[in-house]
C-alpha cells in the first residue's frame, strides 16, 4: 500500500508493518491499522482488530499485548493511540478493508462513497466501539 506512510514523532512507518504484528497475536483473526492526527507526535496509530473464534479475553490485557508486540517487533516509535477489538471490518464487496471509513470514524470526519460497502452495520459497530473506549477513558477507565 504506497499510500499508506504514516509519521509518527518524525518518524516514517508502513502501517503494514504494525499490521502484520499485530496479526501474530494468537487471539487476532484481521486487522487494521490507520493513523489519526496527534498534537504531540504528529500521527499516532489506532488499531482495529476481530478476534478468532473462541477467544475469549480481557480487552485490556488484549490491548497491552498488541502494545508490547508492536514495540517489539516495530519499534517504541510506532506508537499506538488505542486498540479497538470489533467484531466485523468495514469491507468493500469485494473484500478489501475500508480505511478510510475507520480514519472518518475516529476523526468525526464524512467517509465518503460508501456505495462498495458491503456491510452498513460494520461502521456502526465501529462507531459504537470508538464511543465506548472514549466514555471509558473519561471515566477513568484506563485504556
Amino acid at each position: 500500500r504506497v499510500d499508506d506512510v504514516v509519521k509518527v514523532a518524525g518518524h516514517r512507518l508502513a502501517p503494514a508493518d504494525v499490521e502484520n504484528a499485530v496479526a501474530r497475536h494468537p487471539a487476532v483473526a484481521e486487522v487494521a491499522v490507520v493513523s489519526v492526527p496527534d498534537p504531540v507526535r504528529g500521527e499516532v496509530l489506532a488499531v482495529f482488530a476481530t478476534l478468532r473464534k473462541g477467544h475469549e479475553v480481557d480487552p485490556q490485557r488484549i490491548e497491552e499485548e498488541v502494545r508490547e508486540l508492536v514495540r517489539k517487533e516495530v519499534g517504541p516509535v510506532a506508537v499506538i493511540g488505542a486498540v479497538y477489538l470489533v467484531d466485523r471490518l468495514p469491507r468493500t464487496r469485494t473484500g478489501k478493508i475500508m480505511r478510510r471509513v475507520l480514519r472518518a470514524v475516529l476523526t468525526g470526519s464524512q467517509p465518503g462513497d460508501l456505495s462498495t460497502l458491503e456491510d452498513e452495520a460494520s461502521v456502526e459497530e465501529i462507531r459504537a466501539a470508538v464511543e465506548s473506549l472514549k466514555r471509558s477513558l473519561q471515566a477513568g477507565g484506563g485504556g
